[in-house]
């Protein structure tokens, strides 16, 4: 029981590596796992597995770049619950699916969720840690955030980065109040609801041939890295980066 008696906040967490993540946290022993998404229907059908797993399971619909939506929420998970231990940044698009490489309208939706919506997690997380005396920031970034490709929107890759390089700045600045604060940044994924060129089926085949491993990498093999930097085994991380990539960025 790894997570036993914390109070989790997951984004993007209807479906994918987001759903996969609270699973495992209500498995772990967490007492409340908060899924945040804006797909109503999804969302709610993980809460009520999270609940029939022993923890209290809720959902609550979060555009992650809303930040009154966010303040509203933390203060939400804070009236419900007394404290937050753990937020799981999450929720992002993928960049594969804009054809124009220098599309301004792709630009700022990508920043905005990817990076911003960050942001903002961040900024009412660690206001609710303060409270609760500490507690573990978990971004997702993605190996697009350690090196670049050709075949995806700028944005993506200087959305990713962005997640890269505040997780290290926040890590510094919390460090002293026992906030800790990480990425986890996957490589070749099944392919995401937003995925356009990374879906196709021989463009996905091309990219194995540069993967040591051979083979792309589970959802639930994404939520484990995450549990781990989660919970107190991890408590001297913080401002790491955990690549879960198949050795990807080893090469």
């Amino acid at each position: 029981m790894r997570l036993k008696g914390k109070v989790a906040l997951i984004t993007g967490a209807a479906g994918g590596m987001g759903a996969e993540t609270a699973r495992l946290f209500a498995r772990e022993g967490a007492e409340a796992v908060v899924i945040c998404d804006l797909l109503d229907a999804e969302g709610a059908q993980v809460a009520a597995e999270i609940s029939r797993a022993g923890a209290r399971g809720s959902y609550h619909r979060l555009d992650v770049t809303d930040e009154p939506g966010w303040a509203g929420l933390v203060d939400r998970v804070m009236a419900d619950h007394g404290r937050l231990d753990v937020l799981v940044n999450n929720a992002g698009i993928s960049g594969s699916a804009f054809p124009d490489l220098y599309a301004r309208d792709a630009w700022d939706k990508l920043i905005g969720i990817n990076a911003t919506g960050v942001f903002l997690g961040c900024k009412y997380g660690v206001a609710a840690m303060r409270k609760s005396g500490g507690g573990s920031i978990v971004n997702l970034s993605s190996i697009s955030g350690i090196v670049g490709q050709g075949y995806l929107h700028p944005g993506y890759n200087a959305s990713k980065g962005a997640v890269r390089l505040l997780t290290k700045s926040l890590a510094a600045q919390h460090a002293k109040e026992s906030i800790r604060v990480n990425s986890v940044h996957p490589g070749l994924m099944p392919p995401m609801r937003t995925s356009g060129t990374t879906a196709d089926p021989a463009h996905r085949a091309k990219t194995l041939e540069g993967i040591p491993m051979g083979r792309p990498g589970r959802a639930d093999e994404v939520a484990s890295a995450i549990l781990f930097l989660a919970s107190d085994e991890a408590s001297y991380i913080t401002g790491a980066e955990l690549a879960v990539d198949g050795g990807w960025t080893a090469v």
